[in-house]
């Protein structure tokens, strides 16, 4: 096995982003509610709930990326890395929990009739922290994948669709404003609710991919034609490819096939040789496991497990 180093350590910038995050959704909290509780609007109070979920997600995040951090230890062989799937599927559960909130009080304000107040201070309110909010998401997602950080990534998303929820709290106040009919509020607060539902169901579904181990076809083609090149150019074979997302780099594992006259020392540093290629062709980087085998052996060996 070429790499053996299964933690992960987070660089400055993503500590800084992760910190930038907790601060930015403070004030931004703040500031959607100050501008609910001058206006009443329904669409602001979906932003607002969307906020306060967003903050309790980005603390679980927060808490996430120093966990994943943390090195191996007696009862995680493997590290703690895989947490970011689980803070992602958090936040995802969190949004549409948030999301059904809105739709229960858009409806109602549907049902019995919107009311409306000081528009003007609620879209000046709302305009500052859409902007704002979007400048942070972007920032979050790239930081992200420069450090392929599923938990910032994730949390980038999140901020980049509070920011789009606040463009619909937006676009509906200023509809509300233009043509006096308040209902404009309600209507954008459900289409606000149901973009929200989407965010989250996307997010849960990437929590249960990386839990549950799904490969990447794309990855798994681009390894196959590796291992191809490098195998045949040193007269071996290999079989038995395999790989997984560990939440900060892949793992790979193959079965190398060698002559059965190849000494072991030769066999491992061609082994050691491959592993390498699969390390630098892999983005972040790989953890590579290989399992040396003798090609005219195989069948004895593994009777089972007939070679492709």
């Amino acid at each position: 096995m070429y790499d053996t180093i299964m933690n992960v350590a987070p660089s400055s910038s993503a500590r800084i982003a992760m910190r930038l995050s907790v601060l930015a959704g403070i004030v931004f909290l703040v500031i959607k509610s100050a501008a609910y509780l001058t206006t009443g609007s329904m669409a602001i109070l979906g932003d607002t709930v969307e906020s306060v979920v967003h903050l309790i997600a980005v603390g679980f995040a927060a808490y996430s990326l120093r966990l994943a951090e943390k090195p191996a230890d007696d009862q995680h062989l493997y590290g703690h890395t895989k947490v970011s799937f689980f803070s992602a599927g958090f936040e995802g559960a969190l949004i549409i929990m948030a999301a059904l909130y809105i739709l229960y009080e858009a409806i109602q304000a549907l049902l019995t009739g919107p009311e409306v107040s000081s528009l003007a201070v609620g879209i000046g309110m709302t305009l500052t922290v859409m902007i704002l909010n979007g400048l942070l998401g972007w920032h979050l997602i790239r930081t992200g994948r420069q450090h392929r950080s599923l938990i910032l990534e994730a949390n980038g998303y999140h901020v980049l669709t509070d920011s789009l929820t606040s463009a619909g709290a937006l676009t509906g106040l200023l509809l509300t404003y233009s043509t006096g009919w308040l209902y404009w509020d309600a209507v954008f607060a459900l289409l606000i609710a149901l973009n929200i539902i989407v965010s989250g169901m996307k997010l849960v579904r990437r929590s249960v991919g990386g839990l549950m181990d799904t490969a990447d076809p794309n990855l798994q083609r681009q390894l196959e034609a590796l291992l191809t090149r490098e195998t045949e150019r040193r007269g071996i074979r290999f079989h038995k490819l395999r790989h997984r997302y560990l939440g900060h780099a892949y793992a790979v594992d193959v079965h190398l096939l060698f002559p059965d006259d190849m000494s072991i020392r030769d066999a491992h540093r061609i082994a050691t040789e491959i592993e390498r290629a699969v390390d630098d062709a892999v983005d972040p980087s790989a953890v590579v496991y290989t399992h040396l085998e003798a090609i005219e052996d195989h069948a004895r060996v593994h009777p089972t497990s007939p070679l492709p």
